[in-house]
């Protein structure tokens, strides 16, 4: 089988690797921490991001690009969004035409409004033209590591690329459908997080089950709007990329974007949220993005803005639901 390099040894990165080496296939995992890469290789273990889950010795770890990228034919990108760009460049001179690129990452570029596929291109088109696709759906890092049974989708314009792609990722307990709408889905991908917030924020406010529901739905209304602003299809939002993804994100324990929500709402602090974890909660770049790119192409988002104003410019938590729950009266 082809072998896989996946850039990016964050929980993510590590949960994909330690799926794609369950049927012995030869996966490189490329890390950036020198001194994390010693410690997986001694303990089979990613302590930092994705502890007491043990990689399994088909997982080759390392920090040098050359050594991962060389003779792969697959190269996933699990790097959060604002180093995206950067990972991508420096090792543009190891990469070519031949290989086929899986965006894993959530998000959208704040400096650019691109999409991370956008990036890949955009980074890529002085050398050649990339085959790119993006995976995405309801996901649990630690869920997917454990072997929890997990449906995705892989999504990209070019059908024989994700047809290609479902045969070589799919692997027992880890199911992939196949969507033509890469705009759709990465910007559900990315847009679900801030939604996530919000619904965090609500249950940290302690107001109860009937708001979240609301929210959520309400909030899969805006990430419509904008998708089919950005040209994007309306379908994609009732799957796993879509309403699948913003329900386990605005619902599951394990959210981070969600916890971080809940912490804003019983009155913490952002900073010392965000400096207590190592890991990232894309919703809190995201919404930069998203609320520049819906004010771009004039797309009404009241939620997305309520929570870049929490984020960004001070406004309670409470203030926040109180606006939304006053706007004017209108039609669903």
């Amino acid at each position: 089988m082809n072998p896989i390099a996946i850039i990016g040894g964050g929980g993510w990165g590590t949960a994909l690797a330690i799926t794609l080496a369950r049927i012995e296939r030869d996966v490189r995992l490329w890390v950036y921490e020198p001194y994390l890469v010693e410690t997986m290789i001694a303990t089979h273990e990613n302590p930092l991001y994705l502890p007491s889950v043990r990689i399994p010795s088909a997982v080759r770890v390392s920090n040098r690009a050359e050594e991962v990228l060389a003779g792969v034919h697959i190269v996933i990108l699990a790097v959060p969004s604002h180093v995206y760009r950067q990972v991508f460049s420096n090792m543009l001179p190891l990469l070519n035409g031949e290989m086929f690129f899986v965006s894993a990452t959530k998000g959208i570029e704040n400096e650019t409004l691109m999409r991370m596929s956008e990036v890949v291109a955009d980074v890529a088109k002085a050398r050649f033209t990339p085959r790119i696709a993006a995976i995405s759906g309801p996901t649990f890092a630690p869920e997917v590591a454990r072997g929890e049974p997990t449906a995705l989708v892989v999504a990209s314009p070019d059908e024989q690329l994700r047809l290609f792609l479902q045969k070589e990722l799919s692997v027992p307990r880890f199911r992939l459908y196949t969507n033509p709408d890469l705009i759709g889905v990465e910007i559900s991908a990315a847009v679900k997080n801030i939604i996530a917030i919000a619904a965090g924020v609500v249950d940290g406010l302690g107001l109860g089950s009937n708001p979240i529901a609301a929210l959520i739905t309400r909030g899969l209304a805006e990430m419509t709007r904008l998708v089919v602003a950005c040209g994007g299809r309306r379908e994609t939002l009732s799957g796993l990329a879509g309403l699948g993804d913003l329900v386990l994100t605005s619902y599951g324990n394990l959210s981070r974007n969600r916890r971080l929500g809940v912490a804003l709402g019983q009155g913490k602090d952002i900073e010392d949220v965000l400096s207590s974890t190592r890991m990232v909660a894309e919703g809190v770049k995201t919404a930069k993005s998203t609320v520049a790119l819906a004010r771009k192409l004039n797309v009404e988002m009241p939620i997305a803005e309520k929570m870049y104003a929490v984020l960004y410019e001070g406004l309670k938590p409470q203030d926040a639901i109180s606006d939304l729950m006053e706007r004017k009266l209108k039609e669903e």
